[in-house]
């Protein structure tokens, strides 16, 4: 049996929007076209004219499990993703345990199996324990089904440590994907060394805690022939230096997350930990230097950085909560809001940011809307408006700095390998 759906809008190479057909069968896009004929066991699903975009592609997200279950759990998280329109993502590996030996990858791949609604992609971690002390044994992960491998949440401060992870993983040709911050120069901060950090006198985290990581990550890529993917960037300096790395060829790629592109540190009200996160929120000029860098180029992509905690977790105050805010059900409605609808890009742009770019980046299967393809795609409502309510988040995480923001461009229905993983109205 097919689904045919009818009436989407897709956008094409030019990136104009058209009325056409999509047919699914096997977990494939099996046809597009006007007016597709649907015979007598085929099923129809009527799209009314709404925009149908590529699976998202999400290659940083913390789905807590297992050890963090209070926070967030597979099942809860992925069918997030899924509200989101996301339908492949990549789950972070500070859990407890964490997935750094081939026993552990197994457990965590056979629980996804058993659990998630989209397709999740296990990171292993660099070292054992996330401690910076000890390698694990990468050939051994890989083959247990690790997707990459990343310290995310610590920064590798070994440059050896961080030299012979690299070499081990060029040859498995895998990538590294790291967390950018020396502990050294964070000053046990929890904002951005910045204004707001200055009027309520807390200490703050200064920029050249990152851009001092990169600096020297991507000279030991260049050393190794490495695939080195940087985490959530931040600052205008290490925006510079992954664009002068990509230029003198240097394997290097980066991601930034929706609320580094919205928001910066004067937009902090009072001493609300739900604009905490690591790395902070930065000032106006870094914040205008992202946008650039995405626009340009330099930054190949959108991740959202899914980070779930309790309300009384973030209730501790500015000093003491967790770092962290959830984003797998907003970041397409910000973003088409305040990008797409302000002119600042293109909905081909946003669209290619959050699917084909994270996808080709990393060889991943989807990202695209086309015969042949992962029958992977999310059909969005782009004209009705409503205001973000964490009350409504299917994520156990309620942490956002976006509550109340009225957005467009909200998902109606998820489909992964041709079957419906989310819809609107349903189960929420």
């Amino acid at each position: 049996m097919a689904i045919i759906f009818k009436r989407a809008r897709l956008l094409n190479e030019q990136g104009e929007l058209i009325q056409t057909d999509i047919k699914v069968a096997g977990g494939r896009i099996v046809q597009i076209a006007h007016d597709l004929h649907a015979d007598a066991d085929d099923e129809v699903i009527d799209v009314d004219g709404q925009f149908v975009a590529p699976g998202f592609v999400d290659v940083h997200v913390h789905l807590r499990e297992p050890g963090g279950e209070h926070k967030e759990t597979i099942a809860t998280g992925t069918l997030a993703a899924a509200k989101g329109g996301f339908t492949t993502i990549a789950a972070m590996p500070n859990t407890k345990p964490v997935p750094d030996t081939k026993q552990q990858m197994e457990w965590l791949v056979n629980r996804i199996r058993e659990t998630a609604h989209v397709r999740v992609l296990p990171y292993a971690s660099i070292t054992v324990r996330q401690a910076g002390k000890q390698l694990v044994d990468f050939a051994a992960l890989k083959e247990a089904g690790a997707f990459a491998f990343t310290d995310d949440g610590v920064g590798v401060q070994s440059a050896r440590i961080m030299y012979e992870a690299m070499q081990q993983a060029a040859a498995l040709d895998m990538p590294i994907v790291a967390h950018c911050e020396d502990e050294t120069l964070t000053y046990k901060g929890c904002v951005h060394d910045g204004s707001f950090a200055k009027r309520y006198g807390l200490s703050g985290i200064p920029s050249v805690c990152e851009s001092v990581h990169i600096a020297r990550d991507v000279l030991l890529a260049e050393a190794t022939g490495c695939h080195y993917h940087v985490c959530h960037i931040s600052t205008k300096q290490s925006v510079r230096i992954v664009r002068e790395a990509k230029q003198a060829g240097i394997r290097v790629t980066a991601e930034v997350t929706p609320h580094h592109l919205l928001l910066c540190d004067e937009d902090i009200p009072m001493l609300d930990a739900n604009f905490k996160m690591n790395p902070p929120l930065r000032t106006k000029e870094d914040q205008q230097a992202l946008i650039e860098g995405l626009l340009d180029g330099t930054i190949d992509f959108i991740a959202t950085d899914h980070a779930p905690h309790t309300k009384e977790e973030k209730s501790e105050g500015m000093v003491l909560a967790p770092f962290g805010i959830v984003g797998l059900e907003t970041a397409f409605p910000l973003l088409y809001t305040h990008f797409v609808e302000k002119g600042i890009c293109t909905l081909k742009q946003l669209v290619d940011w959050l699917s084909k770019k994270p996808a080709e980046t990393f060889r991943i299967d989807g990202g695209e809307l086309k015969v042949g393809a992962k029958a992977d795609f999310v059909i969005i409502d782009l004209h009705t408006e409503q205001a973000i309510d964490p009350n409504t988040f299917v994520s156990k995480g309620k942490n956002t700095p976006f509550a109340g923001w009225t957005c467009k461009g909200w998902p109606t229905m998820t489909i992964v390998d041709g079957k419906m993983v989310w819809q609107k109205g349903r189960g929420e």
